[in-house]
């Protein structure tokens, strides 16, 4: 479809500019109302990260929601995988979640989930993207909604997590560092593993609305790296700011991130007698993992970047696991969505039940040097690979002899073409990168 607001993950964007603003938030919460009371009275939760203008979005979806009739429960700050469990099990229709992920506290964004605690489907948003083109009319005051507030989400979404490894899984004697960039899960995941046994050293457990991901977090592991080594800590756990990302530090403070993190379930999966052939990555899963996962017997599928193409291949294939380098994982045996806290459950689970370390479970791979340039492209142009272009891809993809592989992608938010090339030498990959993306430049500024 074509979106006028929706983007692959909702809508986002900088705070007071275009459609981030009170004033649209507050028709996008009666539209969405005004939707979903057309099947029947509706509940819509609605949750948020703790960057400081979600008070002021939070207040005006309540406001749109409620004037189309809508009934509204607040969850308050919840990480994102969280809202969509509880929309699901407090039998929602719907849940929004306030919350520009791993963006800086000067952007915000609204997505959905449907009553399944999955991705709203299309025909819903182009349906909310057509009633925003009417004029906001409030129903008459008997058929206002209410707005309640949900105390215990918290804890409901808490005990959700443990539920994720086997019940008797005792976490006692492991030492880890959990880093919650400041972000939605700062009263929920250091809680989760302590709950579970484990001595938990906490980072970014204190949001003050303005430092959500800033210098902490799975964007940032740096501070991370250093309080795993300092403090001697087993792993160390980083999640983004809405909590659907993943990236884990290991004892000797080596990063191990999304593409790493995806091996170590598949096989884990594959330990415990899962029979399935296949998990989902995307177009930018390092070639080495995918190489370690064939020696397996597992296949790589790819999707077009961002969790939504991964969970439709995911759906389309049958396939349990799917995630991207950049730690959006999806355990689909385990929860709908994207879910960080219950990702580094699964690799726990993992490490005790093999009696091994973070270490040793990612040692089977052998990460290929990946090199990208950006080139740009003038306004309004769209890229097209040219027979010359082709040519370019072609000499590159015989030099590398099957040890490597070529990508040229053009972003779906910048004007501009991602140029990457991969393989075994770092210095060639670099070499080839750099003639392959003037190669394009020359190209397409013709």
């Amino acid at each position: 479809m074509t979106r006028k607001y929706f983007g692959t993950d909702g809508i986002r964007g900088f705070v007071g500019e275009g459609v981030i603003t009170p004033e649209f938030v507050l028709k996008l919460g009666w539209a969405t109302g005004k939707v979903f009371e057309e099947q029947g009275h509706c509940k819509i939760l609605i949750g948020k990260d703790t960057r400081i203008s979600g008070y002021m979005f939070e207040s005006a979806l309540e406001a749109g929601l409620v004037a189309a009739g809508a009934d509204v429960q607040l969850l308050g700050p919840m990480p994102t995988p969280g809202i969509a469990y509880l929309t699901r099990t407090l039998r929602a229709h719907a849940g929004i979640v306030i919350s520009a992920s791993h963006n800086p506290y000067y952007d915000n964004g609204i997505k959905f989930f449907s009553s399944e605690g999955k991705k709203l489907d299309d025909d819903i948003e182009r349906a909310i993207e057509d009633k925003m083109d009417e004029p906001l009319v409030v129903v008459e005051s008997s058929r206002l909604g209410k707005a309640s507030r949900i105390e215990d989400a918290a804890g409901r979404y808490i005990e959700f997590c443990k539920s994720t490894i086997p019940p008797m899984m005792d976490l006692s004697g492991l030492k880890l560092v959990v880093d919650c960039a400041h972000g939605s899960t700062y009263h929920v995941a250091p809680f989760v593993f302590e709950e579970l046994g484990a001595e938990v050293i906490k980072l970014g457990v204190e949001p003050n609305g303005i430092n959500i991901n800033d210098g902490y977090g799975a964007t940032s592991p740096e501070a991370l790296t250093e309080a795993v080594v300092s403090t001697g800590a087993d792993f160390g756990v980083a999640l983004d700011g809405d909590g659907d990302r993943l990236i884990m530090v290991d004892h000797l403070g080596s990063v191990v991130d999304g593409d790493e993190i995806l091996y170590i379930l598949a096989k884990s999966r594959q330990s415990t007698g899962y029979q399935g052939s296949s998990v989902v990555g995307t177009l930018m899963t390092n070639l080495g993992v995918e190489h370690a996962l064939n020696r397996l017997g597992i296949s790589l599928l790819r999707s077009a970047v961002g969790d939504r193409h991964v969970i439709q291949l995911m759906n389309e294939s049958a396939s349990i696991l799917g995630g991207e380098g950049s730690g959006h994982l999806i355990c689909a045996d385990r929860t709908t969505t994207g879910d960080g806290i219950i990702s580094a459950l699964q690799v726990i689970e993992t490490m005790k039940r093999e009696a091994t370390s973070l270490h040793e479970l990612k040692s089977d791979i052998q990460k290929y040097p990946q090199h990208m340039i950006n080139v740009a492209l003038s306004a309004g142009q769209k890229f097209v690979m040219t027979d010359e272009i082709e040519k370019a891809v072609k000499g590159i993809e015989e030099t590398l002899n099957g040890t490597g592989r070529v990508l040229l992608r053009p972003s779906g938010t910048e004007p501009l073409v991602r140029v990457m090339v991969e393989g075994e030498d770092l210095a060639l990959v670099q070499a080839l990168t750099l003639d392959l993306s003037k190669t394009v430049e020359r190209l397409v500024n013709v």
